[in-house]
């Protein structure tokens, strides 16, 4: 098969890889009919993450069970099926509590299972999905391919910008500021006006992403960054800062704008991939009565939730995509992302 390598800064090359195949009875294989590149990956792509040999990259897919094992009971050939980016056994303690990306059994696409074997890349034509009862969710019927990107967001983005907006606290009526523009700040912006926020502020400098923001429910939208930015979200708001912060980006520099946009007694949700080990001043959260709560998101239980919106189109997340490009230009797709040519790039291994 043909899949994504990434082999170091800036490297990003297509390849030759062995087709995946049954190995444990708990196993699937999947045909990917689309994946995706993802903010997180841009970290190793611009060498914040040390890439230390050449592996398999990509952690979002959707596509068709071509095979299972014996002991597969939950999805059957031919099923059309969402993966969250990680694996999980859907029975430990920890999946029952839907925290399943501490599951014992965890692993995510690209990188290895706690058991230390190496998992496929979603970034390519195939991927063996062990766990596949605990872990794939089959959509009750066949898709139109214009629903592909919208539950494409369902193996990350959504459901990690949903988290935020859970771990943020928002409820019905809430104000909400939301910090980064990227794929999973503008599913947090959806996110928050699903759950009812009242006010949504979105932090953006980029007019492409401020649009399709107050598409997604935001109603006003700041460019300012630092203190300056604070003090808009402050003026907007009454001199106060918002109910919930949204954090979706994972820097010090975000994290510092989050903390200052929050309330005296405000939550604030965190869900950016740390990159520049991001710090929480204690004696500030103590001071303020800050409640911090996120961390990686539990997509697969919030699948189920999600899942019922996109199939009526009472929310459209794959607006997010605003480039498709075939498997074959992989690179160009990380380029456009590192650039901000692109908001994020939808990959066809078909085309």
């Amino acid at each position: 098969m043909r899949a994504t390598v990434i082999h170091g800064p800036g490297d990003i090359r297509v390849e030759d890889r062995p087709d995946p195949r049954v190995e444990a009875p708990g196993d699937a294989v999947v045909r990917v009919v689309r994946s995706c590149v993802c903010g997180s990956d841009l970290w190793p792509y611009r060498g914040v993450r040390e890439t230390t040999a050449p592996h398999p990259i990509g952690h979002e897919f959707i596509g068709i069970v071509e095979e299972i094992g014996s002991g597969v009971t939950g999805v059957r050939v031919g099923d059309f099926v969402i993966a969250p980016f990680t694996h999980s056994d859907g029975t430990c303690v920890h999946c029952a509590n839907g925290i399943t990306t501490s599951c014992v059994n965890f692993g995510v696409w690209g990188g290895k299972s706690t058991d230390g074997s190496a998992l496929d890349g979603a970034q390519g034509e195939y991927v063996r999905v062990p766990f596949a009862d605990g872990t794939l969710v089959a959509v009750p019927e066949q898709p139109d391919a214009t629903l592909y990107p919208h539950l494409l967001t369902l193996a990350d983005v959504l459901g990690t910008g949903h988290h935020a907006a859970r771990s943020g606290n928002v409820r019905e009526g809430s104000t909400v500021v939301v910090v980064g523009d990227g794929a999973v700040g503008l599913s947090a912006v959806l996110a928050s006006a699903r759950l009812g926020a009242e006010r949504i502020i979105a932090m953006s400098r980029h007019g492409d992403r401020q649009d399709l923001a107050r598409r997604f429910g935001a109603t006003d939208v700041v460019a300012e960054r630092g203190k300056d930015g604070i003090a808009a979200v402050e003026e907007l708001l009454g001199g106060i800062g918002a109910d919930s912060v949204l954090e979706c980006v994972g820097t010090k520099e975000s994290m510092r704008q989050a903390l200052g946009a929050t309330r005296p007694g405000g939550s604030l949700g965190f869900v950016g991939v740390p990159a520049g080990e991001p710090e929480l001043p204690m004696p500030y959260l103590f001071s303020r009565n800050l409640r911090v709560a996120g961390g990686i998101a539990p997509v697969r239980p919030y699948i189920d939730e999600l899942l019922p919106d996109v199939l009526s189109g009472a929310i459209a997340p794959g607006l997010v995509f605003d480039l498709t490009l075939p498997l074959e230009q992989v690179a160009d797709a990380y380029s456009a992302m590192d650039e901000r040519r692109a908001i994020k790039v939808l990959l066809d291994p078909g085309a």
